[in-house]
């Protein structure tokens, strides 16, 4: 089993209260998703502004088909749109694990 580490950030904005409300819904929609690990919601301790969604999933491909579902293409792609743009899905490094090899996937 690979396991996938998702990690989303936000800037709050105007509204943090808002934001918070949404990220606890699209946290809920995904912990509900089969091959959910677990995950969190935080705030930056020195940038109060800086918010993260981190997840964890058996594998890539169960991250994957959480998003595809209905409910999270209706409520929770909207919110995971305004994070900021950079790369969020890592793999889990064991101690002396073998790394993925980059190249295409098929799930």
């Amino acid at each position: 089993m690979r396991l996938v580490l998702v990690v989303n950030r936000f800037r709050a904005g105007e509204d943090p209260a808002s934001l918070r409300a949404d990220l606890e819904r699209v946290h809920g929609l995904l912990a509900d998703s089969p091959g959910y690990a677990g995950g969190s919601i935080g705030r930056n301790l020195d940038d109060p502004d800086l918010w993260v969604l981190t997840t964890r999933w058996d594998n890539v491909g169960a991250y994957r088909r959480a998003l595809s579902s209905y409910e999270l293409k209706l409520h929770g792609v909207p919110v995971l749109s305004r994070a900021i743009d950079e790369p969020g899905a890592y793999e889990v490094v064991e101690p002396g694990g073998v790394l993925n090899v980059a190249g295409a996937r098929v799930t």
